[in-house]
């Protein structure tokens, strides 16, 4: 289990990540699959024909139901969903610090109520990789605080602390999970997330720490949160000298195209988010050419696809046309052919990024796309 820089140019990094369920060709986007599927229709094997890599699944929503215990029994969230490839669980910490009204941070961990049936939950570091264990999952995230954004420089530090001792203790306990027979996937990686909200100095000084622990990977969180996208890549930026060379970088919840074409020109090495999925369900659609709206009326008669020259499967024998009227007719088929059109367009991004980099053009591929890419047509 490694991860390996194939090439640089600039702060981009090409790379392959070795897991135990597989090697992932960076950088790479994580198709998010909450609750183990895919919103709008998609399930793994469909994943499996739009270039896929990697699953994204959360903690607290799987917990929540059916059940991690339950999942275990089954076999694990590879076996229970049907993919193959890794699978990274989000620690649960994004979700239950959004539930702002309903839960009570101490050291321990946090109270809080279900969001479905309003039953009262405790989470900490170590429910958090007792949980994401049971569903042996190939990456674990540490649980984490997610601060609010605006936050204060002292809450933001007295945060950031905590957040560091919640890691020390997520460490300890996947050892000691990794160590028992009954463990499902005993080569369980982690990954720690550096936290410090819009401030440099604590992000800085909180990356420092996280990674003298030697994790299997080091996220950035709590960005894409609100706060301007220039803050972002200030952040991305200060905090890159200080994350190991030698370790994979995630930062959590981000897209737009152009917000992965400037991380990765930052350094960062896979992503995840909701907005392919997401948008598509409402007819937002993702083109090398911007971003098309499928409900406009000039789509009525227009028999070409989404994208003159798309592989995907959508594309290879659907029109916009036929896509509109779906919409107005309210059918499901609507979302999950334009989910499968934004994922393969996301995953194959990936692969144009990596190919540009392979062969050290990246810096005019992102200068031609970086703007292009987030217009809407």
């Amino acid at each position: 289990m490694s991860f390996k820089v194939i090439k640089y140019e600039g702060k981009a990094r090409r790379g392959e990540f070795t897991t135990p369920h597989g090697v992932v060709q960076t950088p790479a986007f994580q198709n998010v699959a909450t609750c183990g599927a895919i919103k709008g229709g998609l399930d793994a094997y469909d994943l499996e024909n739009i270039r896929a890599q990697v699953q994204l699944c959360n903690t607290y929503h799987l917990h929540v139901r059916p059940g991690d215990k339950l999942i275990k029994e089954l076999g694990g969230i590879r076996k229970f969903t049907g993919w193959d490839g890794p699978v990274l669980t989000d620690s649960g910490g994004f979700q239950v610090f959004s539930l702002a009204g309903l839960r009570k941070i101490k050291e321990e961990g946090v109270t809080f109520s279900s969001h479905v049936d309003g039953r009262r939950i405790f989470m900490g570091p170590e429910e958090s990789m007792q949980i994401q264990s049971n569903l042996a999952s190939t990456i674990a995230m540490a649980f984490d605080e997610c601060v609010a954004n605006p936050a204060t420089h002292k809450y933001s530090k007295d945060s950031c602390d905590r957040t560091y001792r919640w890691l020390v203790r997520c460490k300890e306990e996947m050892e000691r999970l990794n160590s028992l027979h009954d463990t499902l996937n005993k080569k369980q990686m982690l990954f720690g997330i550096n936290q410090g909200c819009v401030y440099d100095d604590l992000r800085i000084e909180h990356m420092q720490r996280i990674a003298e622990l030697d994790l299997d990977g080091y996220a950035i969180g709590g960005l894409a949160v609100g706060e301007p996208k220039e803050d972002m890549y200030r952040i991305i930026s200060a905090v890159e000298p200080y994350a190991p060379k030698d370790k994979i970088r995630y930062l959590m919840g981000v897209g737009t195209p152009g917000n992965i074409l400037e991380a990765v020109s930052r350094g960062v090495d896979l992503f995840d988010c909701v907005m392919p999925s997401r948008n598509a369900r409402h007819g937002h659609l993702f083109t090398m050419n911007g971003i098309i709206n499928i409900n406009n009326a000039k789509y009525e008669k227009d028999d070409t696809p989404i994208e003159e020259g798309c592989q995907c499967p959508t594309c290879q024998k659907h029109s916009k046309a036929y896509i509109r009227h779906l919409f107005k007719a309210k059918e499901m088929l609507a979302m999950r052919l334009c989910v499968t059109h934004n994922l393969w367009f996301y995953n194959t991004l990936m692969e144009k990024i990596r190919e540009n980099l392979d062969n050290g053009t990246f810096d005019e591929f992102k200068n031609k796309y970086v703007d292009l890419l987030d217009t809407r047509i």
